[in-house]
């Protein structure tokens, strides 16, 4: 019998349980969540976990049940039979009393169209089918509230209606508009508004949530009037906007959802806004362009998930799709793409549950292979305000910054001792970082053109590599909350690697005999310090943790770019040793980061897993990992850092490093 890969699929998500499910991921602000095993039982959240609360109903031939949210007045939930997630949409299916519910929530998540990607729009689709033969009457409910528009919800809120393009829409926002009034980690947006298109024929109104749902409940209908008691704190008798509308069999309803944050973030002490809207010039002309083409992504959605789902599936199997697909709007959602003056794309990460520094170099690393594999330019984005930055005479160090700042205020690294000291500074950690990545980029695409703009950052920083490298002082690497290490060897593969992966560009920078000199130059020093570092971090069956730590060990994920890159500075016998060590110590969870401790890095275990050669090895390392996500009882957003033993977070969620588990889609078949 022959069996339809997308019929696998949904065999394969069955038994596949996210620690959280994304419903509107597009973000740091703009992220709506669901912790649950099922979307009625609790409110929705923000990646932070503070509640963004959605609420949903349905009338079944009069009777009605819960879809979402958990309001109160005792509202049966209708049982809920499908949690579906794939890379650009989370599907739900919810049956009962004679019908099949079906809700998608769809982002247009496109890597490789940035006007679409960078649009703060998604679309809620409904649709219902009779399961028991019989026509039934059904009506669909949904209101948002205004916890989505404030970062504590005693805030004040007010709401209105506005045309656009002819279309009405609802909106809502704080009562004080004060746009990139701050910067921090666990914070939600308070300016900017939040609109919500409800469907063609669609009932409406704007008011109190019992008045709206009471009203639904008990008649069908929404109040007459909307509630025009304003401003008030969200929390006071809960402000909504909300919709109603019939849903026919065969027919599909659609809701967008939009925010408008204005100013996105601030970038050298000035405003930008975000890629889509310099392009088309508002956020009308934005939400415009995504009503127009709503029909178009859609489609384009199901292809999209079709491909990361069949190419991620073919290259690592069930167990590594369901990861790098659960990753796949996290690791976008942690960013936001703007427009430099120029209107060249610019994207700046979030440090979500760390630092909260935006832009950092040992944050955009890990999460490069999603990018480099999908869309290098967006990789490009991300290194373009940090080579910009290093360029200025304002960082006066010889080797490369950590960061730009604190999200959404791109403004100077922030982090350590700033623009001021070397004090708690990555030296070698982001050299080699920024290094790698730039050969990374040209390999992938060729952008010789934009890396050829920085050559003399690239010169300086491998220069730095070649004094500091093989042998690091005690310094921070971006696993500092390990502390401090002196000899690190990991990072030392990374200085050798980063080493390689410039002389290996260089001659594809400029042609002329000087830098090709340089370049067999640089390329005789890597080779050198390779064969300086087995010597150094030889330890019997294994590789040391730190040069001077006998009986020490650590993971080694650095080396996977030697092969990524086919560098071949390392013999496939140090491989070969380390992962047949690895071996004896992967716990229930996975593989420990080293011998200091039991918690480890999703990024990085799935780096360690790309060393091998040998399929079956390679799944060794991934169940553990695939395991800690479906068990795990931490119920949020992908976290990269927990605890091998029983799974728990250790720190971190939904961060973009996520974009790291799609590594293997980077390697040759």
């Amino acid at each position: 019998m022959l069996v339809t890969l997308g019929a696998i699929l949904a065999m394969s998500q069955t038994n596949f349980r996210p620690p959280a499910v994304p419903l509107i991921a597009h973000d740091p602000y703009f992220s709506i969540w669901s912790f649950n095993d099922k979307l009625t039982d609790g409110w929705t959240r923000h990646w932070t976990g503070a509640v963004q609360g959605m609420c949903g109903l349905v009338r079944i031939d009069g009777k009605v049940f819960r879809w979402a949210g958990t309001p109160g007045g005792g509202l049966p939930a209708l049982p809920q039979t499908e949690c579906r997630v794939e890379a650009t949409s989370t599907f739900y299916t919810f049956e009962g009393q004679g019908i099949r519910l079906k809700v998608q929530f769809m982002s247009p998540a496109f890597a490789k169209d940035l006007i679409a990607m960078s649009s703060p729009v998604a679309f809620v689709h409904f649709s219902t089918e009779s399961t028991d033969g019989m026509d039934h009457k059904v009506e669909a409910y949904m209101d948002v509230t205004g916890e989505w528009v404030v970062d504590k919800d005693n805030q004040r809120v007010q709401w209105g209606r506005v045309k656009i393009a002819g279309t009405e829409a609802m909106r809502i926002g704080s009562q004080e508009q004060k746009p990139l009034n701050r910067s921090g980690d666990d914070h939600r947006i308070d300016w900017g508004h939040l609109y919500v298109v409800a469907p063609k024929g669609a009932k409406t109104a704007m008011g109190g949530d019992d008045a709206c749902r009471g009203s639904f409940a008990k008649d069908g209908v929404l109040p007459v009037s909307d509630d025009l008691n304003m401003p008030r704190r969200a929390n006071d008798i809960w402000p909504v906007l909300a919709s109603a509308f019939g849903l026919s069999k065969g027919e599909e309803k659609v809701l967008t959802l939009a925010y408008d944050d204005v100013d996105s973030l601030e970038w050298l002490r000035r405003p930008v806004p975000s890629y889509s809207r310099y392009h088309l010039g508002s956020f009308e002309a934005v939400l415009e362009n995504a009503l127009k083409n709503q029909d178009r992504w859609h489609r384009s959605g199901d292809e999209w998930d079709r491909f990361v789902r069949d190419e991620t599936m073919k290259r690592g199997g069930k167990e590594f799709s369901d990861l790098a697909v659960l990753a796949y709007r996290q690791a976008f959602a942690a960013h936001k793409i703007v427009s430099d003056i120029d209107g060249q794309p610019m994207m700046f990460s979030k440090e979500n549950f760390s630092n909260g520094c935006i832009g950092t170099v040992d944050v955009i690393y890990p999460a490069a292979p999603i990018m480099l594999w999908l869309n290098p330019e967006l990789l490009e984005a991300n290194l373009r305000p940090l080579f910009i930055y290093s360029s200025l005479p304002r960082w006066k160090w010889p080797f490369a910054p950590h960061d730009l700042g604190q999200y959404p205020l791109a403004n100077g690294q922030v982090y350590g001792g700033g623009e001021r000291t070397e004090e708690n500074q990555m030296p070698v950690e982001e050299c080699g970082n920024l290094l790698i990545l730039a050969s990374a980029l040209v390999e992938r695409n060729g952008s010789k053109a934009f890396v050829s703009q920085y050559r003399p950052l690239l010169d300086k920083w491998a220069d730095y590599l070649l004094s500091k490298g093989l042998d690091p002082d005690n310094q921070l690497c971006t696993d500092d909350f390990a502390g401090h290490l002196a000899h690190n060897a990991n990072l030392s593969v990374k200085a050798i690697v980063a080493l390689g992966a410039y002389a290996k560009t260089l001659p594809q920078l400029a042609g002329d005999p000087a830098t090709k000199t340089r370049a067999t130059m640089i390329r005789g020093k890597a080779e050198e310090m390779a064969k300086q570092w087995v010597k150094m971090a030889e330890d019997g069956d294994h590789f040391r943790l730190a040069f001077d730590k006998p009986g020490t060990w650590s993971q080694k994920y650095n080396l996977v770019w030697d092969k990524v890159l086919k560098l071949n500075l390392f013999p496939k016998a140090v491989y070969e040793k380390e992962l047949a060590f690895y071996g004896t110590k992967v716990g229930k969870y996975g593989l420990p980061l080293d011998n200091r401790s039991q918690y480890t890095k999703l990024d990085w275990c799935v780096w360690t897993a790309c060393l091998s050669e040998d399929r079956k090895e390679f799944d060794k390392y991934l169940a553990p990992l695939w395991k800690w996500a479906d068990e795990t009882p931490t119920r949020v957003p992908l976290s990269d850092w927990f605890w091998t033993t029983d799974g728990k977070q250790v720190g971190f969620q939904a961060r973009s490093v996520v974009g790291g588990v799609f590594m293997p889609m980077l390697l040759e078949k």
